[in-house]
C-alpha cells in the first residue's frame, strides 16, 4: 500500500468530503464535512456543528480564516 502523503496539505485533500475536527484560537471547537481550503488554511465546511460542552450546535454551511485555526482533525473522533 503507498502512502499518499508526501506534503503536509496532502492530509487535507484526503480528508476533503469527510468529517474533521477543528480546534480554534478562541477555545472553539466545529465539527463538519470539509468541502475545501486554500494554502492559507481558509476552510469551508458543510453540516457544520459547534461543540459547545456536551451539546453541538448546528451552524451549516461556514467559511473559517485559517489565522483561526490551531489545527484539524482528518477523522471521526465526534460522534
Amino acid at each position: 500500500m503507498k502512502n499518499t502523503i508526501e506534503r503536509p496539505l496532502d492530509v487535507l485533500n484526503n480528508a476533503k468530503g469527510k468529517e474533521v475536527l477543528v480546534q480554534l484560537k478562541n477555545n472553539r471547537q466545529m465539527v463538519g464535512t470539509l468541502l475545501a481550503f486554500d494554502m492559507h488554511i481558509n476552510i469551508a465546511i458543510d453540516n457544520a456543528k459547534e461543540i459547545l460542552g456536551d451539546e453541538k450546535k448546528n451552524l451549516g454551511l461556514i467559511f473559517l480564516k485559517g489565522d483561526s485555526v490551531i489545527f484539524i482533525s482528518p477523522a471521526n473522533v465526534v460522534d
